[in-house]
């Protein structure tokens, strides 16, 4: 056999050979991109404001913890939801155009207002979540509309549009809260807020506008009011202080006054009981001398008969002065009725 027989020989042993070769590059191919599938399906990230539902054979489990998390490739499949803080509008659309079927309410004075809300909310139980994902926003706006309508309905228009805001969004917030709750659809409120409140028509508007401009003038006269009472109370106070700190030294003295006439009493007293007849003469010489405190007084008492005679003679012994003229005229009837018993 030449070797033109025995070259086609080789080839056709060589051609299986190349065919196999040519046929394992795309099935390396292949698995190497299927291998990069599954390794990139067998891990998930979750951010600091994501949670998650793992579903293994359509059982699902909540997942919250942020970080790079492992699942089964083509057996587990994962639901993330965020739990940031949304909001939800109520009353108006998102070009701020009022929904009358949604703003429009009645007090229980039985006046018409458009109420609008902003409602907070966010993802507290992401299995409940998942389950409830396509009806619990719903729910969440229909309980919302209730609640508002029944609390605006129990205040009057002037609290909805002026001091009872504050008070009105606690109630929805805490009545919302618990219904969300108990209807457990995954979601949580966070805040409940007035966005804006009008009365439904121009004139009322105008109204209340009145209202609330005398409201902020009486808070004005009130704040006036009240600044003078911290200014005078207290002036008056110390002025109160003072007054009842005289009346105590005014008492106090009146009190020493009389302790001092009681004390000199008592011993006049006992001056009286020792020695009565001179005590008497006493009193009536100091009583003599009170009344006429400026005139020269000589008692003579050397008559055999034992009288006393009072002898005013200064009055007679100076007669320069008219002054001296005067007083010795009003002591004359004096002298006649000098001498006593």
């Amino acid at each position: 056999m030449n070797e033109n027989e025995q070259q086609p020989k080789k080839n056709r042993k060589l051609l299986p050979k190349i065919l196999w070769a040519i046929g394992t590059v795309p099935m390396l191919a292949v698995a190497i991109v299927l291998a990069g599938i599954l390794v990139l399906n067998s891990f998930y990230t979750l951010r600091e404001n994501e949670v998650a539902v793992l579903k293994t054979l359509g059982r699902p489990e909540s997942v919250t913890d942020a970080g790079i998390h492992f699942k089964i490739p083509f057996v587990q499949s994962v639901y993330k939801m965020s739990r940031e803080i949304l909001g939800m509008r109520i009353g108006y659309d998102d070009t701020d155009q009022s929904v009358p079927s949604e703003s429009e309410m009645i007090t229980v004075d039985a006046n018409f207002v458009n109420v609008d809300f902003w409602i907070e909310y966010q993802v507290t139980d992401p299995l409940q979540a998942y389950v409830n994902r396509g009806t619990s926003e719903t729910i969440l706006r229909n309980l919302a509309q209730s609640y508002i309508r029944d609390t605006v309905g129990v205040y009057g228009i002037d609290e909805v549009l002026t001091t009872g805001k504050s008070e009105i969004q606690t109630r929805v917030k805490t009545l919302l809260s618990q219904r969300m709750l108990a209807e457990d659809v995954g979601l949580g409120i966070v805040n409940v807020t007035i966005q804006d409140s009008e009365p439904p028509t121009e004139d009322i508007s105008k109204a209340f506008e009145a209202v609330e401009d005398a409201k902020q003038g009486m808070d004005t006269k009130i704040n006036e009011a009240r600044k003078y009472e911290s200014t005078e109370i207290p002036n008056a106070n110390a002025r109160a202080d003072k007054i009842r700190q005289e009346a105590e030294a005014y008492r106090q003295e009146r009190i020493s006054e009389a302790e001092g006439q009681a004390a000199r009493f008592n011993e006049l007293y006992n001056e009286y009981v020792k020695y009565p007849l001179i005590t008497k003469k006493r009193m009536y010489y100091e009583a003599l001398e009170e009344v006429l405190p400026s005139l020269k007084v000589y008692i003579d008492s050397s008559g055999e008969s034992g009288t006393q005679t009072m002898l005013p003679l200064e009055p007679f012994a100076v007669q320069t002065a008219p002054a001296a003229q005067s007083q010795s005229s009003s002591l004359q009837p004096e002298e006649d009725a000098g001498t006593t018993e």
